[in-house]
């Protein structure tokens, strides 16, 4: 598990990787805020914890499953997570709801995957 510092290659980060979830399918938290991902971990929860550890805020943490022998974007990212269930923010489900923190994801997640 560890914070990306820099951006990677999908295929690197299947090597690094050591908690898949599926074949080339690992979990992810990104922080909305300060546009950082934590990777590779068996829950979404240790993730999360890693970045709150580090300086993020709650609120813009939001788990993902990066599948990354995808090379569409809306393929690569899933967003199911426990930590996502926000009833107090508006999203009542595992899913991100609001399209517009979906978009914002998707485009962190394209700045750190190359």
């Amino acid at each position: 598990m560890k914070i990306l510092e820099k951006p990677v290659s999908k295929s690197d980060l299947i090597k690094m990787s050591t908690n898949f979830i599926e074949e080339n399918a690992i979990k992810a938290v990104v922080d909305t805020k300060r546009e950082i991902i934590a990777v590779d971990s068996p829950m979404h929860y240790d993730c999360e914890q890693l970045l709150l550890e580090n300086g993020s805020n709650q609120n813009d943490l939001w788990g993902i499953n990066l599948y990354l022998d995808s090379d569409d974007i809306d393929d690569l990212v899933e967003f199911d997570s426990m930590i996502n269930i926000r009833p107090a923010e508006g999203n009542r489900s595992r899913d991100v709801e609001d399209p517009k923190t979906r978009q914002k994801i998707k485009e962190i997640v394209s700045k750190w995957l190359i």
